[in-house]
């Protein structure tokens, strides 16, 4: 068995990707079919308890106040999904004739924009608050155009109509995070029946000045850009420190890649890239980042990486971690 950390372990045998990719779909897929629909249900019940707040607080679609978008501006994909049709953003910049940055800070970021005077602000939003009002869904909203309150039934289902419009709205990540949580518990559970330790987030210690026999997750580490003038940190999902590494080892670095599609991944694979290119940039050729794979990653991704000297393990032949020397 080869324990080199250095020699390739999956990228030079394409005569085995094949196999490995049909079995890495199958896994994905039998994961969706049990987990995702859970995972997509448990955020569309908060989700739903979030809307009924923002229903509330607006008397039911009825009251958009600008005050109320000031100190909440985390409720405006809420006010988006209420009406007939839902608006993407730029189609409300469009329709209420609002600054970019306004919209695009409150969707991003969940906060105003810190420049912008609080009077222009105001203004802004009673336009957006406006649009929200004349095309709110008479269908979704049917206490619109009525004497008599909605019922709490009323209210409870309108908020799940725009919470399902949400969720559907961001379905992908949602599945993701989830998958994600679940690869990174599995590095762990392997791990630690090899008796490697957690370091826990926080503590201080740098990635590279780890003990051995130790891992942390979603760390940072620091990389140069613009020909080393200026430096930033990039998080990596899994940062492992060998049991057998000697004084100022580096650490072997794995990212968690997990996809429901083949054509997803190739939009992303040149993300991995870019992050071995400022990692060798700072560090030289003994960074190990290697990608932890489930999912729809087909032979034009892995040799895409191949090329990028990027190597990898699926999570169905998680034994392979081994052969990175761990």
């Amino acid at each position: 068995m080869n324990l080199n950390p250095r020699m390739p372990v999956n990228l030079d045998n394409p005569r085995q990707w094949k196999t490995d990719i049909v079995q890495s779909v199958d896994m994905y897929n039998d994961w969706f079919m049990k987990f995702a629909p859970q995972a997509f249900r448990t955020t569309r019940v908060q989700t739903t308890k979030d809307v009924e707040s923002a229903l509330h607080a607006t008397d039911n679609i009825t009251n958009i106040q600008p005050t109320l978008m000031r100190k909440h501006p985390e409720i405006l994909p809420t006010l988006r999904m209420s009406t007939c049709p839902p608006l993407a953003v730029d189609r409300l910049i469009g329709l209420a004739g609002v600054s970019t940055n306004l919209v695009k800070c409150m969707e991003l970021e969940k906060k105003l924009p810190a420049r912008m005077k609080t009077a222009e602000v105001d203004l802004q939003l009673a336009k957006i608050a406006g649009i929200i009002e004349k095309m709110a869904d008479p269908d979704i909203f049917v206490w619109l155009g009525r004497k008599e309150p909605p019922t709490e039934a009323e209210i409870h289902r309108a908020a799940t109509i725009v919470a399902d419009r949400l969720c559907g709205a961001v379905a992908n990540p949602i599945i993701r995070n989830a998958q994600e949580k679940r690869q990174l518990a599995a590095i762990k559970a392997w791990l630690e029946a090899r008796s490697y330790k957690q370091v826990p987030g926080g503590d201080g210690t740098r990635f590279d000045a780890m003990p051995p026999g130790t891992f942390s997750f979603r760390t940072n580490v620091p990389v140069k850009l613009e020909g080393g003038a200026k430096r930033v940190n990039i998080p990596i999902d899994a940062v492992i420190m060998p049991k057998k590494a000697k004084a100022k080892s580096f650490p072997v670095f794995f990212e968690a890649k997990s996809a429901g599609d083949f054509t997803n991944t190739n939009k992303r694979r040149k993300e991995e890239a870019v992050k071995m290119a400022q990692l060798r940039s700072t560090y030289g050729h003994r960074v190990q980042f290697n990608l932890f794979l489930c999912g729809y990653f087909d032979s034009g991704y892995l040799g895409y990486e191949a090329s990028e000297e990027i190597d990898w393990v699926w999570e169905h032949r998680i034994d392979d971690l081994a052969l990175f020397g761990i």
